[in-house]
């Protein structure tokens, strides 16, 4: 697609124009074959586990429910107390807690768990994996194109969302202290930061151990909280009126703009759905579904009903009412329970942008950077330093700078809320063009989600003033690298191209001319097509070729995972070369000495002692050429200078390396 048939957007620096010449970068996700399963409509395909679906279900409950599991933490009484303070009087109580119920109910019951759930990518979820989805069912087009335009989006917000969860979480739970005992006031933000760099710290031993504890911690934690609501509605049981949404209309009629803000507070309650479709992988839809259903959903409910009978009581309780539903003797061990849970809250958030981070490498948004892996049996425990550090960085300048969770409420919101509108937009293009629903029922269903998350999105616009720009300035500079990265490999592809020498024309004219010694040469390529610069500039410089030469291009699927028998295709093309493509999915490792140690129909078994590998490291130079700006030129060729190395990244051995130097403008 050109430029000039596609609208510009107003993101700085970034039209819709990237996201078409992006989508015709996608590695083959719109060419990747759908074997694996069907995943055009509902119900669609899930996930495969060894596991018991009880099993599962309790370390969905762990890992999948933390973030929204501690939401009664701070929403409701940010509801009252926030930005925009409500009065603490029955008409607004019960407003309020209807418009949590109803909004749990539509946003993540109705729409993640039932709809979108089964939008999977061979049992995979999240933006990346949706979109990957779509443009393979679709092939390029312009409706392609804007889809990657909303994923990059989405996966640009999710990242601010991970750095604003545990800071909101961590502060909301230690702040219970202030509650059991006023002096402890002083104890909060470094008790606080203690936690986080303790968190941030233990990544790089890996989640499994810790993991095992996720599930029990936070069933325990769903009891207490649903006791502790159970216990409210006992001395206020009218408060169960509350579900009726006619209390979130006469909400609205009586106060429109004050009802219209507190969507802001209200939308804190459902913070953490995202984490139901991108978490699908790890437990599958089945045990996701049973999770929220039978627990997570009723014991938040109850909360919920909890806290609000409390406030019907004693209105003055408006600043913790979560804390102060427990009996004094209580309320410490409440405190310590609630940090646990906000830890793994976090934990869950962390993971996940580890998880996103790898997707996005694979499937060409990111440069690579280092990945490692924690256990030598589940592929999905990685950590990523790069990753961590910045988190971290990030994370503890919000506590410092935010101070309280009453003021970092401010700038929780915008990102989640903006993630679910465009998980909307999606949906829309999911259920006409892929699913192929029936006109009026997708536009239904489309219109009813866009109209709910539109509103709660516009609510939280109304906090970037008062710190909502922090997330939304995270997002942008995470979708400008994103954006800048994959544009840059697409121009940077076709500047080699210009120099390529056609491969036919390679073996007639020089092959035979070229002295020929023993051993395997493996050249990798970007391309499957033509003679890779490594090939010519060693011929230039070294006037020799081995006995055996292999053309290696590694393709990066549109679905997870490659089964290890389908990863390999092998040409032979005549004297001695072979050209050899190593399909992997994205959350599958890139370990080409691996591939290659499987493989015998080029030409025999791969010798290690015998095979040398050449790479070709380009020195960017920024020019006027048409492409891209010139500031984001330099920053594709500052992204090229710092990223992992190819030998890094494909598991290179050390001593078999040859690389290669050129300079090249893009």
């Amino acid at each position: 697609m050109s430029d000039s048939i596609i609208p510009e957007t107003n993101l700085p620096g970034v039209t819709l124009s990237d996201a078409a010449l992006i989508e015709s970068a996608l590695p083959d996700a719109a060419q990747a074959s759908d074997e694996g399963g069907d995943t055009s409509g509902l119900p669609g395909h899930d996930a495969h586990h060894g596991d018991s679906l009880s099993t599962l279900a309790v370390g969905a409950i762990g890992v999948v429910f933390g973030d929204i599991g501690t939401s009664p933490l701070y929403s409701l009484r940010e509801s009252f107390i926030g930005a925009h303070p409500l009065a603490v009087d029955p008409a607004h109580i019960y407003g309020v807690l209807s418009l949590i119920f109803w909004t749990m109910t539509l946003v993540v019951t109705i729409k993640y768990v039932f709809i979108i759930l089964h939008a999977d990518n061979k049992g995979e979820g999240g933006s990346l994996a949706l979109l990957a989805l779509i443009g393979r069912r679709m092939g390029p087009n312009r409706l392609t194109a804007l889809t990657v335009m909303l994923g990059i989006i989405a996966t640009a917000l999710f990242y601010g969302d991970a750095i604003i969860t545990p800071a909101m979480s961590v502060l909301s739970a230690v702040e219970g202290l202030e509650i059991v005992q006023p002096a402890f006031s002083s104890l909060v933000l470094p008790i606080s930061v203690v936690i986080l760099i303790g968190l941030f710290a233990i990544q790089s031993r890996g989640t499994a151990a810790v993991g095992k504890l996720f599930g029990p911690v936070m069933l325990v934690y769903f009891a207490v909280i649903a006791v502790l609501g159970l216990c409210g509605i006992w001395q206020a049981p009218e408060i169960l009126w509350a579900i009726n949404p006619v209390y979130a209309v006469k909400f609205f009629t009586l106060d429109p703009m004050l009802a219209f803000l507190a969507l802001g507070s209200v939308i804190l309650a459902v913070t953490g759905a995202e984490a139901l479709y991108a978490d699908m992988g790890h437990f599958g839809r089945r045990a996701i579904i049973v999770a929220w259903l039978w627990v997570a959903f009723p014991c938040l409910l109850l909360n919920y009903l909890g806290q609000s009978a409390l406030l019907l009581r004693h209105p003055k309780l408006v600043e913790n009412p979560f804390f102060l539903m427990a009996p004094d003797w209580g309320r410490l061990p409440l405190v310590i329970l609630s940090t646990l849970a906000t830890i793994i809250a976090s934990q869950a958030v962390i993971s996940g942008a580890y998880s996103i981070s790898q997707q996005a490498i694979q499937l060409g948004y990111l440069p690579r950077i280092r990945i490692l892996h924690t256990s030598a049996k589940a592929a999905g425990q990685i950590y990523v330093p790069l990753v961590n550090w910045l988190l971290l960085a990030l994370v503890l300048l919000l506590v410092v700078g935010f101070k309280s969770s009453n003021n970092l409420a401010s700038a929780y919101g915008i990102a989640v809320t903006g993630t679910m509108f465009i998980t909307a937009c999606m949906l829309g293009i999911l259920t006409f063009a892929v699913w192929k629903w029936p006109p009026v029922l997708a536009g239904l269903v489309t219109g009813v989600f866009l109209i709910v998350d539109g509103a709660y999105f516009a609510s939280n616009v109304t906090k970037i003033p008062d710190g909502g720009w922090f997330p939304l300035a995270i997002a942008t500079i995470v979708f400008i690298v994103l954006t800048t990265w994959a544009r840059g490999r697409m121009i940077l592809r076709e500047r080699l191209a210009e120099d390529s020498m056609p491969f036919d024309l390679f073996l007639n004219s020089v092959c035979d001319k070229v002295r020929r010694v023993p051993g395997t040469s493996v050249f990798l390529s970007s391309t499957t097509e033509g003679i890779p610069p490594a090939l010519l500039h060693n011929l230039k410089h070294n006037h020799i070729l081995h006995e055996r030469v292999i053309i290696l291009t590694v393709e990066t699927e549109g679905v997870p995972h490659i089964p290890s028998e389908s990863r390999r295709v092998v040409e032979a093309v005549g004297h001695g070369f072979y050209r050899m493509i190593i399909r992997i999915g994205f959350m599958d490792e890139a370990n080409v000495p691996a591939e290659l140690a499987l493989e015998t129909r080029a030409g025999g078994a791969f010798k290690p002692m015998d095979t040398s590998y050449f790479l070709a490291r380009q020195t960017l130079i920024a020019s006027k050429r048409p492409g891209m700006a010139i500031w984001r030129e330099k920053l594709f060729a500052w992204m090229i200078r710092n990223a992992e190395t190819a030998m890094q990244f494909f598991r290179l051995p050390t001593n078999r390396v040859i690389e290669l130097g050129s300079q090249l403008e893009l």
